[in-house]
């Protein structure tokens, strides 16, 4: 079973986030958003991306750091609207998909099958 990790600051958008994946059969666990502590045997980090102040991409330096070997996925609510899959952004970030809040299940689980593929 592929397990996800998530680092988002919004308890409501962590649930559906959770609910989203876990429907969908990943193993899905949540870390704190400062911490990029994860557990061993990670094969996605989402982290949600707040872009003021570089605090965003400080964040994802560090999620970077601890897991130089796991992808990862970026949404954010600062993103340009239907901006979805891997683009430049995702370049200029070091991340494999960016994602725009608000975005659907649809979206959220295509940008994760295209990173690591179905759960299972």
């Amino acid at each position: 079973m592929s397990a996800i990790v998530i680092i988002e600051e919004d308890k409501l958008m962590r649930g559906l986030l959770v609910e989203w994946l876990g429907a969908e059969g990943y193993s899905v666990r949540t870390a704190a958003p400062g911490s990029a502590q994860a557990p061993d045997k990670t094969d996605l980090v989402i982290v949600d991306v707040y872009m003021p102040r570089h605090e965003g991409a400080d964040r994802l330096r560090t999620v970077k750091a601890a897991h130089p070997q796991t992808p990862l996925i970026a949404i954010s609510g600062q993103f340009r609207s239907g901006l979805v899959g891997s683009c430049t952004a995702a370049d200029t970030l070091g991340v494999r998909q960016v994602i725009a809040k608000p975005f659907s299940r649809r979206d959220l689980l295509a940008a994760v099958r295209s990173v690591i593929g179905p759960a299972g």
